[in-house]
């Protein structure tokens, strides 16, 4: 057949019967004449593989044409849009077609046929090469309402010839291409335009003004790209704007201060660029605006000006990492309707109002890096917000004595809190007793602050921890064998019921001695850590960290720590970086951690080891440094033999697991960039 023959189903078979007439079966529609022409295949998420037989091209009468949601693979057809003439939607979109699209060029009257089709969606598929201005088909669609491409591979400058050629275009989607250059003004001919897309491709130069005069347009998407110049005011003409993202790219400039022209924002997203000035008071005629994202900019000026108490629509706020000064503005917490707040990287001064209580719905808040004021008086006021899940106060409340007794917390404070940070504060005093109360907390940051008194044992009774940060504080003592028995890091299964959901904004962590920040968008995200790093802690490892079997990173050097290496490191099956690096370790390293295929960084420098390196597996890798400043080591990258002595009576040599030598080196790359970071 000339559909079946090379398309199949793995799903069911469609119920096809070559006995009766095809326009029985499932997914096929035919006309009313005599000779009942099909018009119509339909058949989205069947399952269908295979490859688009030429022989479709025989269904003259085919006018629509939707086999989207499917694995179809192969290029397609040659003068596929040519030869079905009577097509008007064509849907393709989510299957593996690739190659390039067959477009025939027109030379002498082809350019005159006329072709009906008003809906042609090819995203999501592997197309590539450019979109060429002088194809039969694109030149005869003169009735082309959408056209969508996105998130292919091809190339070239947008196809804004098609304005010409497609006066009735209401919707052009170009986004996740290689597409480059400039945009063209010729897409200002679009006057029927409600939604330009072309995002994430390559694109430079300025937005043409001729961008502005699309009185229809109602959403205006160019994030992550190479644009510069400015916003221009001309921008606030689109009054019928509910989506305008910029976001990722080189803009500078200040804000329009008009853009409060544009009353029907819902989204105005323009993070991550070079704009400068203040925060225009005419944005709080944007009364239907229910997110703003001004992240990564250079605007500052005070915020207290602006009315937040006319936008009651808004539920996400991201301010972060711009230069804002003044108080925190009191009059933010007049936005009933926000779930997210971040004023991170700014120079905020001020204490926590109360208000903040008035917002119900209020899940994630990051003050960090801010010149906040009265730790006690902020977490007083917001453990009583119910819904609050992500809490980043990180480089705040600068020498500070944090409360510490565990009636601190009320019965029902925090009850929903997972993310909590207060980092690199200088915080004073012990590790709160309190935190034992915070029965849902996952990711919990306590470094960089000046906490003394031992590690208390009940951390590890904490049910879903499985991200714990208390390096670079003044703890002593040993390490509790408590803080090893967190049910989150012992069971996978216990590991994957934590929370999965994405979070309201991205969070952020700056590792040190690198530029770019480590984003995670999902609890999930976070890898399973234990860092301890930098205190004065004395005494043996435990060897119940054995137990801790979903463990990926677990830094304890730079303490007074002695005994040998617990064999029992080598049932961290998942580990991919230990450092045990400046201590009083001593004894031999176990040849057992030769089977931690997954460990890329392994780190013993500064201790007092002895015996041969082990080798085979990861340990064939590592670098010379990770072994250094131990005198009595040998053999390995040491390049220093080893003697009888040191060879022999070595227990582990049989014991040893040889396998695989870079299974895990890259996978863990990125997570074993996160050793010192700051939280926004």
């Amino acid at each position: 057949m000339w559909f079946s023959g090379n398309v199949s189903s793995s799903v069911s078979l469609l119920n096809w019967n070559l006995s009766i007439d095809c326009c029985s079966w499932e997914g096929i529609t035919c006309d009313d004449s005599s000779d009942s022409h099909v018009t119509m295949i339909s058949l989205p998420f069947r399952g269908l593989s295979g490859t688009l037989a030429s022989s479709v091209q025989n269904i003259h009468r085919l006018s629509h044409l939707d086999l989207s949601h499917n694995r179809l693979s192969g290029p397609l057809p040659p003068g596929f849009f040519s030869t079905l003439d009577q097509l008007m939607v064509l849907n393709l979109s989510y299957n593996s077609f690739n190659g390039e699209l067959p477009l025939e060029q027109a030379f002498g009257d082809g350019s005159n046929r006329f072709f009906p089709v008003h809906t042609i969606d090819l995203s999501s598929n592997l197309l590539q090469g450019e979109i060429l201005s002088n194809s039969i088909a694109i030149q005869g669609a003169i009735n082309l309402i959408s056209f969508n491409v996105s998130n292919n591979s091809f190339t070239g400058p947008i196809p804004s010839f098609m304005c010409r050629s497609s006066p009735q275009l209401s919707k052009l989607d170009f986004t996740y291409n290689d597409f480059s250059g400039h945009i063209s003004q010729e897409l200002g001919r679009c006057l029927r335009l409600t939604v330009l897309q072309a995002g994430f491709n390559n694109l430079s130069g300025e937005i043409p003004s001729e961008i502005y005069n699309l009185s229809e347009l109602e959403q205006l998407f160019l994030p992550a790209n190479q644009l510069t110049g400015k916003i221009d005011n001309n921008i606030t003409q689109l009054r019928k704007l509910t989506l305008l993202e910029l976001y990722s790219n080189h803009l500078e400039g200040e804000i329009p201060m008009d853009i409060g022209n544009l009353s029907s924002l819902r989204s105005l997203q323009l993070h991550i660029n070079n704009i400068t000035g203040t925060v225009p008071l005419s944005l709080a005629n944007c009364t239907n605006l229910v997110k703003l994202n001004l992240r990564v900019n250079r605007l500052g000026g005070s915020l207290t000006e602006l009315e937040f108490s006319q936008l009651q629509s808004l539920r996400v706020l991201d301010l972060g990492n711009n230069s804002f000064t003044g108080n925190l503005p009191d009059n933010i917490f007049s936005c009933k309707s926000l779930t997210a707040i971040r004023f991170a990287g700014n120079k905020l001064t001020g204490q926590m109002s109360p208000q903040v209580l008035g917002l119900e719905s209020l899940s994630f808040m990051s003050l960090s890096d801010n010149k906040l004021t009265n730790i006690t008086g902020a977490l007083s006021i917001l453990q009583g917000c119910r819904k609050l899940s992500t809490l980043i106060m990180a480089k705040n409340f600068y020498d500070e004595t944090v409360p510490s007794k565990e009636d601190f917390l009320a019965p029902d404070g925090f009850p929903k809190l997972r993310i909590f940070g207060v980092g690199a504060c200088r915080l004073k005093g012990e590790i709160p007793a309190w935190l034992i109360n915070l029965k849902k907390v996952e990711v919990m940051d306590l470094s960089m602050n000046q906490f003394v008194g031992s590690i208390p044992g009940w951390l590890g009774t904490l049910p879903v921890l499985f991200y714990l940060d208390i390096s670079d504080n003044l703890l002593t003592g040993e390490l509790p064998k408590e803080i090893f028995q967190l049910r989150a890091l012992m069971s996978q299964k216990a590991y994957d019921a934590t929370e999965k959901n994405y979070l309201e904004l991205p969070v952020f962590l700056k590792p040190t001695n690198v530029t770019t920040n480590q984003q995670y968008n999902q609890l999930s995200s976070f890898p399973p850590t234990i860092y301890m790093r930098r205190n004065n802690l004395t005494g043996s490892i435990p060897v119940e960290v054995g137990q801790l079997k979903v463990l990926h990173i677990l830094e304890l050097h730079s303490n007074n720590l002695s005994g040998s290496i617990p064999y029992e490191l080598s049932n961290l099956t998942n580990i991919e970086k230990m450092d045990l690096s400046n201590n009083y370790l001593s004894g031999r390293i176990p040849w057992s951690l030769t089977s931690l295929s997954f460990m890329s960084y392994f780190n013993v420098a500064n201790n007092s080891l002895e015996g041969p390196i082990p080798r085979g597996g990861q340990f064939d890798t590592f670098p010379k440094a990770y072994f250094e400043g131990n005198p009595l080591l040998c053999g390995g990258v040491l390049l220093t033999s080893c003697t009888p002595d040191t060879t022999t009576g070595n227990d582990e040599l049989n014991r040893t697991f040889l396998v695989g030598i870079a299974i895990g080196y890259f996978i863990s790359f990125i997570s074993i960039l996160v050793v010192r970071a700051w939280w926004v």
